[in-house]
């Protein structure tokens, strides 16, 4: 049997937080989860800090690639 890893993302980039303060950090990068029911009525479903899943106006996001959040979210080897 085949190791698969999970596929993760898409991923987008907070530009908003007035309101969520402590639960997105301004330019930081959270992955997007499937949520239809809340997509057809124009929200996303995003890991925020807490670690869980929270649905949100897309008004506080920016889409992103999922590369450039890996990079963008890595701890500098050097910190």
């Amino acid at each position: 049997m085949e190791n698969q890893q999970p596929t993760r993302g898409p991923f987008v980039q907070c530009v908003q937080n007035a309101g969520f303060e402590v639960s997105l950090e301004l330019h930081r990068w959270y992955e997007v989860l499937p949520d239809p029911v809340w997509e057809s009525r124009g929200c996303i479903r995003v890991i925020d800090e807490s670690g869980e899943d929270y649905v949100y106006h897309p008004r506080y996001f920016a889409n992103a690639d999922p590369a450039q959040a890996a990079e963008a979210n890595a701890i500098p080897r050097d910190a």
